[in-house]
C-alpha cells in the first residue's frame, strides 16, 4: 500500500475535511480527493462519508486510522530525529495571545535557544491561533479554547486568576468593604478599561462574582492587557486583569484589588499541537518544557 496515500488518509481523518487536509499537506483539494478515492478502490471499502461540512470516517476508516497512524507518526519521528542532529536546524513556530506568550511562554522557552532551537512567535486571538495551527503555520499554540475534533491535541497548561483592580485614588473613593457589602452598583460610575468594546474580561468577572452584567461601557479600550494595566495604574478606571500580569503593580501599591472573592474567576490556558507532531523532537521538547514551567505559574 502506498505510504503517500496512507499519509493523506490519516491527515483527512484527523482534519475531518478534505479542504483542511489539503492545506496541511500542501496539495490541492482535488488531489486529496483523488488519493482517497484511489485508496478506497484498493481496499474495496468506503473510508469516509461525505457530508455538507467535512467528512466522517466509516467504521473501516476508523479502524485503518487506528492501525496506520502510529506507524506513520513513528516515521515522522525518525525523519525529525535526523533533522535535529544538525545544529541550529530546527525552528519552533509558537502562537498565542500577546500578553501570555510574551510574559510567560517565550521567557520559559529561551533556555532551549542555547540547545540550538530558534523561536518565532505569532500573536493572535484563539480563533486565529487555532486556524493557523491547523493550517500548519505554527508548531505549537497556546489558547484559552480547547479545540474539538482529532486534528489538534490539547492539554491544560495552567489557570490564571482574574483580579478586579483600580488605582489607589479610585479605591479610596469607593472605600474599604463597601463593594463587598453593597455589590457592583457602587462601581456604576467608575470608568472601565478593557481590551475590547464587548468588555470580555469585565463581563466574565461580573457574571462569575456578582451574577450580573456590568452597567458601564468601556472608557478606555486598548487591545493589549499590558496597555490596560498601564492605563489603570494611571487612574483611567477599573480593570480586570490576570494576577500574573498585575502582581508586581499590586505589591508596589500602584493598583489595588477592589475585591477578594472567596472563589476568584479563573481562565484555563491550553497547550495545543497538531495530532502526531509531538513525534518531532523539537516540538516535543518545547511542549514538555512549557508544561514543566507552568507547574510554577500561579
Amino acid at each position: 500500500m502506498d505510504l503517500a496515500l496512507l499519509r493523506t488518509f490519516v491527515t483527512v481523518h484527523r482534519a475531518g475535511s478534505f479542504t483542511r487536509a489539503a492545506a496541511l499537506l500542501g496539495l490541492s483539494q482535488p488531489a486529496v480527493t483523488s488519493q482517497i478515492r484511489t485508496l478506497e478502490r484498493q481496499l474495496g471499502r468506503p473510508l469516509f462519508l461525505r457530508q455538507a461540512r467535512g467528512v466522517t470516517p466509516t467504521t473501516i476508516g476508523d479502524e485503518l486510522a487506528h492501525r496506520a497512524a502510529p506507524h506513520l507518526d513513528a516515521l515522522v519521528e525518525i525523519a525529525g530525529t535526523g533533522l535535529a542532529e544538525e545544529p541550529g536546524s530546527r525552528t519552533l513556530h509558537l502562537a498565542g495571545p500577546p500578553e501570555f506568550t510574551s510574559v510567560r511562554a517565550l521567557p520559559a522557552l529561551t533556555a532551549l535557544v542555547s540547545q540550538g532551537l530558534a523561536l518565532r512567535a505569532t500573536f493572535g486571538n484563539a480563533e486565529e491561533t487555532l486556524e493557523g495551527l491547523a493550517a500548519g503555520h505554527h508548531d505549537l499554540a497556546i489558547a484559552t479554547v480547547r479545540p474539538r475534533g482529532g486534528l489538534l491535541t490539547a492539554v491544560a497548561l495552567c489557570d490564571e486568576e482574574h483580579v478586579l483592580i483600580a488605582s489607589p485614588r479610585w479605591a479610596a473613593r469607593i472605600g474599604p468593604g463597601v463593594l463587598r457589602h453593597q455589590g457592583p452598583s457602587v462601581l456604576r460610575e467608575l470608568p472601565v478599561v478593557e481590551v475590547h468594546e464587548s468588555l470580555p474580561l469585565v463581563s466574565r468577572y461580573w457574571a462569575a462574582v456578582f451574577d450580573a452584567r456590568p452597567a458601564a461601557a468601556g472608557t478606555v479600550v486598548a487591545p493589549d492587557l499590558r496597555a490596560v494595566l498601564q492605563a489603570a495604574m494611571a487612574g483611567a478606571g477599573l480593570a480586570v486583569l490576570p494576577r500574573y500580569l498585575c502582581e508586581e503593580a499590586l505589591e508596589r501599591g500602584e493598583v489595588v484589588a477592589l475585591l477578594d472573592p472567596p472563589v476568584p474567576p479563573l481562565r484555563t490556558y491550553f497547550l495545543i499541537v497538531r495530532t502526531g507532531t509531538l513525534a518531532l523532537p523539537h516540538i516535543a521538547r518545547a511542549h514538555e518544557w512549557l508544561l514543566r514551567a507552568a507547574a510554577d505559574w500561579s
